[in-house]
Parts: structure tokens; sequence; C-alpha cells
């Protein structure tokens, strides 16, 4: 009875169902992340812009705080604007336009960024710039001659090479005036005493020209403290800060005399005026700076409904396109399976084939369907032959001592010894039969027992030809063995026995008087080779692929009692498999046949 599947359960409803979900989280999915991108990109790009920004302030603050005017500044203004792909705009503070970017007449920003003016740089500044407002680039008065740099150069160099002898690692810096300084590695100002041996003392010693400037700022600082009503007994002077990388200063108010924290504030503030008084005629008016574009400049970024809607158009289309491939798609894929459904679901005997209509998987799957067929019919077949094969094997025996027992019975003949002994002899071909059917199906179920010990090849092999002497000289033949006794392997000691029994009986079947039967063992390399040779009628080569076939024989005329049951080999290949080696044979018509056993070396 064909079971109908409800819809829901359907592969094809269940493909396209995944795939539609599969479809939208895609999209979703893609969606949010280029949503998230461009965020991100905007992000980085703000920040790319706001650390460009402080670039033009200090690059145009350090123009500034080295010019007195702004007479040379429009080529820096273009250099910058081309390296950061800003517009760059200079103007006085009363919007008097300096220097600009962009074409004469473009229209400027509604606000100025940032106000260029090196004496008071409080917002954006170079690293390293005082936190007093002074750009530390603006030296006006305390710039060194040539001379003197030159001088203090030797002198620095000097200092650092006797630093390095005893031991201690130094580089020599120069700050914007000229100086020379002693820096540690990591760049801080080297804390490290100057040995007695080096001499060199000189190199914080202002020079003429630092001097000069130091006593004007000196009595401007005194004139402003007088004009504060501070001023005391001690006379006031002011050094320089050594290393000139003061975040504070970069002088210092070496003595002067107070008698309260505020005198010592004002004091302090007197000097910061000073100094920028006495810095201003060298350094650029103060100037306002203009960055970006004019009022008409797009947004770089705008979510309008528009590009929603175009999102969502986008979204769907790829839905529908996605749904219309999968049920294509689908509908191949389920064709196939339905075959191959209705072949299953036909009656086992009539062994229904499906056609490969592809080379896919389904393709795959519906020949792999077909071998499964094929294999099924032919162990059907093979089970019938065999069932017949069993039946006419227990047949013989039954209708021998069914037939002499009857007639026992009728008083025919007299159930003299002789009787009794041929009775018993198919009595015992019986039994034969039955313990190889037996011993078959232990090893198709793989319920096979093994009892594995070590065991040495040449007392195996002995044995076995000990067992069959008796067999050996009824019919003429010679066995022999031949082995060493370092030969040896894991192995079943009963069920070794029973297989190269089962192999020399069947070679002394096959044997004419007078031939031999040789067992060897041998070492090849981790495996131990067990032979049995004879020099009977041998095999034809037609039939020695299907020697080791249940009930198959060579001669089918063959009576069963001297050709046995046709089991043995068949058993012997199955022992041999459950020790985990193989059995092959090679034989010639006429000359005799080896049966070569390989089984893993104990």
């Amino acid at each position: 009875m064909k079971r109908r599947i409800p819809l829901r359960k359907r592969l094809l409803v269940r493909l396209l169902f995944a795939s539609a979900l599969i479809a939208v989280c895609s999209v979703a999915a893609t969606t949010w992340l280029a949503v998230e991108t461009t965020t991100r990109a905007l992000r980085e790009e703000q920040g790319q812009d706001l650390a460009d920004d402080m670039k033009i302030l200090a690059e145009l603050s350090g123009y500034a705080a080295t010019h007195p005017r702004w007479t040379g500044v429009q080529p820096l203004v273009r250099t910058l604007a081309a390296r950061t792909g800003r517009r760059i705009a200079l103007t006085t503070p009363d919007r008097t336009p300096i220097a600009d970017s962009a074409g004469k007449g473009t229209a400027l920003p509604l606000g100025a960024a940032a106000t260029v003016d090196p004496l008071h740089t409080d917002t954006y500044s170079e690293t390293g710039a005082q936190l007093n407002g002074v750009d530390p680039r603006a030296v006006g008065p305390y710039r060194l001659t040539a001379g003197e740099r030159a001088e203090l150069e030797a002198i620095a160099e000097k200092k650092r090479t006797c630093y390095s002898r005893f031991g201690i690692d130094t580089k020599v810096a120069t700050i914007p005036g000229g100086r020379p300084v002693i820096l540690d590695r990591d760049g801080s100002p080297t804390t490290q005493p100057l040995p007695a041996e080096c001499g060199y003392d000189r190199l914080d010693v202002p020079t003429s020209t630092e001097q000069k400037a130091l006593d004007g700022l000196t009595d401007g600082v005194r004139a402003c403290l007088e004009r504060h009503g501070r001023h005391g007994n001690a006379p006031l002077y002011l050094r320089l800060n050594p290393s000139g990388r003061n975040p504070l200063t970069r002088f210092v108010l070496a003595k002067f005399a107070v008698d309260s924290e505020v005198d010592r504030k004002t004091a302090q503030s007197c000097a910061e005026d000073e100094l920028r008084a006495q810095l201003d005629p060298y350094v650029a008016p103060v100037a306002e700076l203009f960055l970006g574009g004019d009022d008409t400049t797009p947004p770089r970024w705008n979510m309008s409904p528009a590009n929603k809607a175009k999102i969502v158009g986008v979204v769907g289309l790829v839905l529908a396109v996605t749904v219309a491939v999968t049920a294509v798609v689908a509908t191949r894929l389920v064709r196939p399976l339905r075959a191959l459904t209705a072949a299953a679901q036909q009656p086992p005997e009539l062994h229904v084939r499906v056609p490969v209509t592809t080379r896919d998987e389904t393709g795959i799957l519906a020949e792999a369907f077909n071998d499964l067929t094929e294999r099924r019919e032919r162990l059907e077949e093979q089970r019938k032959a065999m069932v017949s094969d069993i039946a006419h094997e227990l047949r013989s025996p039954l209708t021998n001592i069914r037939g002499w027992l009857e007639v026992t019975r009728d008083g025919v003949v007299d159930p003299d010894p002789a009787l009794l002994s041929s009775l018993h002899e198919e009595a015992v071909v019986l039994q034969r039969i039955i313990d190889d059917l037996q011993d078959l199906a232990a090893a198709d179920a793989g319920t096979l027992r093994l009892h594995p010990e070590p065991l040495r090849a040449d007392e195996l092999l002995d044995q076995v030809a000990a067992a069959h002497r008796v067999a050996a000289a009824t019919a003429g033949v010679t066995v022999h063995t031949k082995a060493d006794d370092t030969t040896w392997l894991e192995a079943d000691p009963v069920r070794m026995r029973q297989a190269l029994g089962n192999l020399v009986s069947n070679a002394l079947r096959h044997t004419p008087p007078d031939g031999t039967v040789t067992l060897m063992a041998r070492r090849d390399a981790d495996e131990v080779v067990l032979t049995v040779t004879d020099t009977g009628s041998g095999i034809d080569p037609e039939d020695l692929p299907h020697i080791f076939d249940r009930f198959w024989r060579a001669e089918k005329s063959r009576s069963r009692r001297t050709g046995g049951s046709g089991l043995g080999l068949s058993i012997v290949r199955h022992l041999i498999a459950a020790h985990g080696g193989t059995v092959t044979a090679t034989s010639e018509p006429g000359t005799g046949t080896e049966f070569t056993m390989r089984l893993p070396a104990g």
C-alpha cells in the first residue's frame, strides 16, 4: 500500500522552506554587515579626518612659530591639502584671506576649525608642546648662532662618549632653539650623573645669545612684579631648563623672595606674559584656520527613504530569485528520489531496478540501489542453490541408512558387523556435513570463537601430519613436513589443525599412489606463510576461482564418500580470515596444487 506523505513533510516543501529561510538570513546578515561596515568606515574616516586636522594645525603652528609673517605659507597650504584631501584656508581674525587651497572666490565654511597662534596653543598642538600654550618651536631671540651650536654639539658628543665609556647608553638630540641635549634611549632627559673623570660640565651654561635674551626676560619680569606691588630684597633671575622638555615651562624661576604661594603664582604669570611679549615679534600673527568644503558639499552618508526603498527592493528580488531557483533544483532532485521510493516499495521477488539519469549524488544512490538489488538477487539464487545442495548432501547418507534399516527390518539381510559398520560410516558422513554447516554458520554470524596462543609452526605441522599418516599410508601417499623451530605464530591450535587438516585431507583425495603431500612453514617479514603442496591431478584454471565456494566440486559426478562434503575449503577460508590472514591456491593440471596461508607472525 502506497503511503501518502503529508505536505509539510515532503522533501520539496522542506527544501523550499529551508532555502527561503537561508535566503532571508543571508540577506539580513549581509545587510547588517554592510551597515555595520559602512558605519565603522565612517567612524574611521572621521577619526582619520580628526588626525589629519591635528596634523594640519601642527604644521601651520610650526610655520607660524618660525616665521614672523604668513607671506610664504601658500605652498605649504597646497601641499597639506594635497596630502590630506582637505580644503585648507587661513584668514585673519576679521576673515581677510591669507592662503587658501581652493579657488579664488570659494565660500568659506560656516565656522573656523581652530585658531593658529603659536603663543596660545590651547586646543591643538604638536606632541610635546608646553601646556602653558607656547609652541616649543617658537624660540625667537633664544636661537643659537651657528658657532654656538657647533661648540655645544662638540661638548654634547664628548659627554655622550664619556657616558658610553662607563656603560651608560645615551643619545644626543637637538631642541628647536639649536641646543643639543643628552637623552636616555627612551627619549627622556638623562638623570645619570656625569662621572667626574669626564669634566664636561659646560653644556648647561647659557650661551651669550641665550644669556642676553634671559637678561631681557628677567628685567621684564622684575618690572611686571613691581607693577603688581610684588618685590623683595633678594635678587631675581631666570635660568634655562637644561632639557628644554619640561611640560610646564622651558624656564625656571631660580630665585625669588616670596612670602606666600600667591607671590609665586604672580611671578610665574609675569614670566609667561613677558615670554610671550619677548617672542611676539618673531612669530606670525594670529590666524583662523578653516577646514573642509563649502556649504554646498553633500553629506558623505545619507540613509534617505529612497535608499531604504532600494535596499528593501534588492532584498525582495534576491529572495524571489532564491525561491525560484530552489524550486527548480528541488524538483530535479525529488524526481529520482520518487523513482527510488517506487522501486523500493515493489515486492522483493521482482528485483526492480531504477534508471540512472544523473551523475550526481542521486545518480550514485540509484547505482548503489541497483547494485544492492543485483546482490540480493544473486544471494537469493545462492540461497536456493545452497538449500538444494544441503538437501542433496543430507539425502544421500539418510537414504542409505533408511534403505539398510528397512531391508534389515524386513529380514532380507541380517544385521551383521559389516552392515553396522556401513551404517556407522553413513552416520559419520552425515555428522561431518552437519558439523561443517555449523562451523560455516558460526563464521557467517561472526560468533566463531578463537582461543589464540603462541604456536611453534614446526610442531603444528607435525601434529597435522601425524593425524593423517594412517589415511596417507592407506592411499599410498607420503606426507612430508618442513619448518624450523624459530617460526612462531599467534593462533588457535584447534582451529589451525582443522584448517590444515581439511587441506591435507583434500590433497590426499586428489593425489594418486606414490605421490607426496608436503607441509611447509616459513617466516616472511611480519607474516608466517604455511603451504600445503601435493603432486595430484591439479585444478583447471577455469575452476580455480570457485574452489572456496560452498558445495562446489570440479567433478560433479564424484561420490560424496570419496569427494567430501564440498564445505572443507570454504571452512578453511573462514578460519584463516578469522585469524586475520588470507588463503590462496595455485595449480597446474597434471602437476599438482599448492594452497598458501598467510597469517600474522607471533
